[in-house]
């Protein structure tokens, strides 16, 4: 660790993890580590926001969740990992700053939107209700209001900023496109300071990180709602079937056909897997090459970084000890983060002396 900064973030164990989840987050957390005092947690809160119905796995994805982490590269000893219902002053100080929460910024929070495109995605079982030219008011139509109408429901985006306020992370790592979700939290901590007059929390700011775009088999976004995933830690021969099912231009209908990579699953795949992907995608352009053999050249070239992992993952995951030891001291170290940052809290709002 180069600084003391802090960086905060964290992943709902909603099922296992995929090649999304590994390139679009997991990777840089590992890299981050290096370079800030970083938190990394199970959201196992969050996660009852949209399956609170569905909790018979929630424990044993958690821990799946954290043996992959392990297994990417992520060290407890230069991180703090842990699990977020583990540490009841995160519960608490949720319960106080959303007394402060006007309605209206929870209804216009981009949060609030994207769970809802969460449900309707697990209600449809991978069939979107709708394009996603369709208004959002059209598409919630399918959804019950046992499915959205639930008080934890409504205020994850509280929770969300809960996570990052309490630990008085500077940054949160985000895309580009993502920005609008910290509003909410640098939006409380200021509301807070007006009404109790006191700085008790630090204003986040993006840590803005180079985020893989992985689509799914289908082309849609990689989802597990979507079932058109590859999962951390898949067979390699289940990998490769998947590979070879992936979507390419149906107007390429024969090898020597030219076609248009843009939209193409496999050559989205090559852009991560394959540094020459540029002569890849000429090739694809000029129909010199066919789409068969294009999808082999790509498990080819995952193969290595899969089976290796695959081997690593089976040393964490015989080693429960080590794991429950990992997560006894990250609950340690989270609460006495979070536990001063309660305190001042509660001070300033005259709850306590």
């Amino acid at each position: 660790m180069t600084n003391n900064k802090i960086v905060v973030s964290g992943m709902r164990p909603t099922g296992r993890l995929h090649l999304g989840n590994y390139h679009g987050a997991l990777k840089n957390w590992v890299a981050l580590q290096k370079d800030y005092r970083c938190f990394f947690f199970v959201a196992d809160l969050h996660a009852l926001t949209t399956a609170y119905d569905h909790t018979q796995s929630l424990a044993h994805n958690g821990e799946d969740m954290l043996i992959d982490w392990l297994t990417a590269g992520l060290d407890p000893k230069q991180a703090t990992i842990f699990i977020q219902s583990d540490v009841p002053e995160v519960s608490e100080l949720n319960t106080l700053l959303g007394m402060i929460t006007p309605l209206g910024w929870l209804l216009r929070n981009p949060t609030y939107k994207d769970q809802i495109q969460e449900l309707l995605a697990r209600k449809y079982a991978g069939q979107l209700a709708g394009d996603e030219n369709t208004p959002l008011a059209e598409r919630v139509k399918g959804l019950t209001d046992e499915d959205i109408s639930s008080f934890g429901f409504l205020g994850y985006p509280v929770l969300m900023a809960v996570d990052i306020l309490i630990h008085r992370a500077e940054f949160v790592p985000v895309g580009q496109d993502q920005t609008a979700h910290l509003e909410i939290a640098r939006d409380i901590a200021r509301r807070f300071k007006d009404i109790y007059g006191e700085e008790v929390f630090v204003e986040p700011k993006p840590l803005f990180t180079s985020v893989a775009k992985v689509p799914g088999l289908d082309g849609h976004k990689m989802s597990k709602s979507y079932h058109n995933t590859i999962e951390l830690g898949e067979d390699v021969d289940s990998v490769r079937k998947k590979v070879m099912s992936m979507y390419t231009d149906p107007n390429k209908k024969k090898a020597n056909d030219p076609a248009n990579p843009d939209g193409c699953v496999v050559y989205a795949f090559h852009k991560i897997y394959n540094p020459n992907h540029q002569t890849r995608c000429a090739q694809c352009k000029e129909g010199a090459l066919g789409c068969v053999a294009c999808k082999k050249e790509l498990f080819a070239l995952m193969e290595p970084e899969l089976s290796a992992f695959n081997e690593r993952r089976k040393i964490f995951e015989a080693d429960k000890a080590q794991l429950a030891q990992m997560v006894a001291q990250g609950k340690e170290a989270a609460r006495a983060s979070a536990a001063p940052v309660l305190l001042a809290a509660k001070k300033a709002m005259r709850i306590i002396k």
